[in-house]
């Protein structure tokens, strides 16, 4: 079986983005509405400054004690985040995000266009589809073997 690639693995490939100066509070509001967790941030048309995640909005704004309507992206953001391409294999982005202690990843294709962003969670229901297959898969062997 072939490995997924990230751009295969996301299940939304629509792009939740925000510019700079948007409030935390807004990039919440949309991140709840659109069911995401993170938000791009974004200078038109195409070029990625940073990335704001729910992470980001526990450490960097409510264990600070900030005014999420007062603080802007731009001040609670990771700067130019790390991206991959829609080729980058799943296990590959992983490591990357073990090694670095992300939870997402920007992807980013041809001509520097944002194609969406893979997130950890994306990594995980082909895998665990396969480990339950092959839990039931060896208790049916033990089964037969008795």
């Amino acid at each position: 079986m072939a490995e997924r690639t990230v751009f295969q693995s996301i299940p939304k490939r629509v792009i939740l983005s925000l510019t700079p100066h948007a409030s935390v509070w807004e990039a919440a509001c949309a991140m709840t509405r659109a069911n995401f967790s993170s938000v791009l941030v974004m200078e038109p048309p195409d070029k990625v400054l940073g990335i704001v995640t729910e992470r980001d909005l526990t450490t960097r704004v409510l264990a600070r004690a900030l005014d999420p309507k007062q603080t802007t992206l731009v001040q609670v953001m990771t700067s130019n985040p790390l991206c991959v391409t829609p080729q980058t294999k799943v296990s590959d982005a992983v490591l990357i995000m073990i090694e670095r202690g992300f939870r997402h990843l920007p992807i980013i294709g041809p001509d520097h266009k944002v194609m969406g962003v893979f997130s950890v969670r994306d990594a995980l229901p082909r895998e665990v589809d396969a480990a339950l297959s092959q839990t039931e898969f060896n208790e049916q062997v033990n089964d037969a073997l008795g």
